[in-house]
């Protein structure tokens, strides 16, 4: 039996993507779940035959988004949390439910650039204002503080001169974080399959 993985997004869904064309071994997607109900990563999960659903974040309490959120993780039978993209930051009586079972893509090496604030393109911005020469990705287990749970897999990726935000990001995304996602999906839903036998 593969490890039942849920992708959560709140964007375009490049990460998914890259989980998507990976074809894991160990794990299969059998949800993705967006906060938000207009973007284009519930397009990709559609053309790839994914059951998505929207649980919207705007206009929800913490509480009643988890809620829903938990139910819908029960209802597929998901042992895998893949937080791609997911904006929306957890609270600690959630990531207690599922301790090692939730892993998050952080486009710096952790512990630089990363917590509360350091998202998408202003952990790039951060970077170049503080001159580094090496950024990256990191992936890592989730608990309750921001970016701070144990490392699983880290990537470094060089910074260029003349680096703009986004051409950073586009490096990354393309360095690290397609390569080092996958990778790390299937290393921890590998050691799920194990544990269940």
């Amino acid at each position: 039996m593969k490890t039942r993985i849920a992708v959560l997004v709140s964007g375009g869904g490049t990460n998914l993507q890259a989980l998507i064309d990976a074809r894991l071994q160990a794990g299969e997607i059998a949800l993705v779940v967006s906060s938000r109900p207009d973007v284009y990563a519930l397009e990709r999960a559609r053309k790839a035959g994914i059951p998505a659903i929207v649980i919207p974040r705007k206009g929800s309490t913490q509480q009643a988004f988890e809620a829903a959120l938990c139910a819908a993780l029960e209802a597929y039978r998901i042992d895998l949390i893949v937080l791609a993209g997911f904006l929306t930051i957890l609270s600690e009586s959630f990531t207690k439910k599922y301790p090692r079972r939730i892993l998050n893509i952080h486009p710096s090496l952790i512990p630089a650039f990363c917590g509360e604030g350091y998202y998408g393109l202003k952990v790039h911005e951060a970077a170049l204002a503080r001159g580094v020469k090496l950024t990256g990705a990191t992936v890592h287990f989730v608990n309750e503080i921001p970016d701070g749970g144990e490392i699983i897999l880290q990537k470094a990726v060089e910074v260029r001169e003349g680096d703009t935000p986004e051409i950073l990001q586009r490096r990354v995304m393309e360095q690290a974080e397609w390569q080092l996602l996958p990778q790390a999906v299937e290393l921890v839903s590998r050691a799920i399959m194990e544990e269940s036998r």
